[in-house]
């Protein structure tokens, strides 16, 4: 699935945006050497490109762009046709058919670009919109698919900056386990869309959305997910984490796998098929509620506060996912 040279060339050409932020996870220490050249783009402001070749450290890119997510910013409720069009897109960066996928992304101000991670060179597909304003605007977030071969599973992070730090986990997961898709939100939950109160940005309980559409796409090519969160360590007193199936069964042997790697590493884990683990088993999350439909495995994954906020115990628990992820890699469930 490796985009052809003269693609590349082209989309680099339309470059993203990129700034860059400051130190992270996993190896993500102060601010990028990637110069920020800013290229024209019509329609918008323009947007920053990353060095010749598209070489970037993944991380530091990634968390460039989450850390611009806050509850201020603006998000649009996506039409059908654009939902449909970004799920084609991403459909068709996986069929191989890239040229095909950048039409259907440009009908709505989307780009399709390869870069590079510096940190192992892993090849990346990075499908995401086209300009800072109509990204800041919309807030209908991104997707990564690691090109090194066929896709195999997905992680979703649905609400970066509101549950923080949850995408050092879909990045160090993406990073862990070959044929992996990441699948980012691109507006915090409580952001108001178009002046619209309620839950309208929280796409982990809304159908309309980019993100479900996308990820539901997925699900439709039987790739199994998971899907990362954050508690308030108050929330669930005396837990790390909290591991679901979802509202089906299909996640099971996943979600045992996890829990079981999690114990060998020290962190306690609530287990919602032993016990009752209150409002954080994930069992109305309208992607889990297609992946049960279509019966693919999906597991949901709450980290408290205390994970998120240790490096140490945040790269332990992305070490218990990779668990799940590397078989998923081969294939097997």
């Amino acid at each position: 699935m490796r985009l052809k040279p003269e693609i590349a060339r082209t989309m680099t050409a339309s470059a993203l945006l990129g700034a860059v932020a400051s130190a992270a996870l996993f190896g993500l220490t102060g601010c990028s050497s990637a110069p920020k050249t800013a290229r024209p783009h019509q329609g918008g402001r323009p947007v920053e490109s990353a060095e010749p070749g598209g070489s970037v450290d993944l991380g530091q890119w990634i968390t460039g762009f989450t850390d611009r997510i806050t509850q201020s910013g603006g998000y649009r409720i996506p039409g059908a046709s654009d939902r449909r069009a970004i799920a084609d897109g991403v459909r068709l960066v996986l069929d191989g058919k890239q040229p095909e996928a950048e039409r259907s992304l440009a009908t709505v101000g989307y780009t399709l670009r390869t870069l590079v991670d510096r940190d192992g060179g892993m090849e990346v597909a990075e499908i995401a919109d086209a300009t800072k304003d109509g990204e800041a605007r919309r807030g209908w977030g991104r997707i990564y698919v690691d090109l090194r071969g066929p896709a195999r599973w997905s992680v979703q992070v649905p609400h970066p900056t509101a549950d923080q730090r949850t995408e050092q986990l879909g990045i160090g997961l993406l990073r862990s386990s070959p044929g992996g898709v990441l699948v980012l939100a691109g507006a915090h939950r409580n952001a108001d869309a178009d002046g619209e109160e309620g839950d309208a940005a929280d796409v982990a309980h809304r159908s309309d959305s980019v993100f479900a559409a996308v990820s539901d796409t997925l699900a439709d090519r039987r790739l199994p997910a998971v899907q990362v969160h954050g508690f308030a360590d108050s929330s669930s007193p005396g837990h790390d984490v909290v591991v679901s199936p979802g509202k089906g069964d299909a996640g099971l042997p996943a979600a045992r796998r996890l829990s079981n790697a999690l114990r060998k590493l020290h962190l306690r884990s609530c287990e919602v098929w032993q016990r009752d683990c209150g409002r954080l088993e994930g069992r109305t999350n309208v992607e889990g509620d297609h992946a049960d439909a279509v019966d693919v495995p999906f597991v949901h994954v709450e980290h408290s506060r205390r994970v998120r906020d240790d490096d140490r115990l945040l790269a332990q628990a992305v070490r218990a996912l990779t668990e799940v992820t590397k078989r998923w890699s081969t294939g097997r469930r």
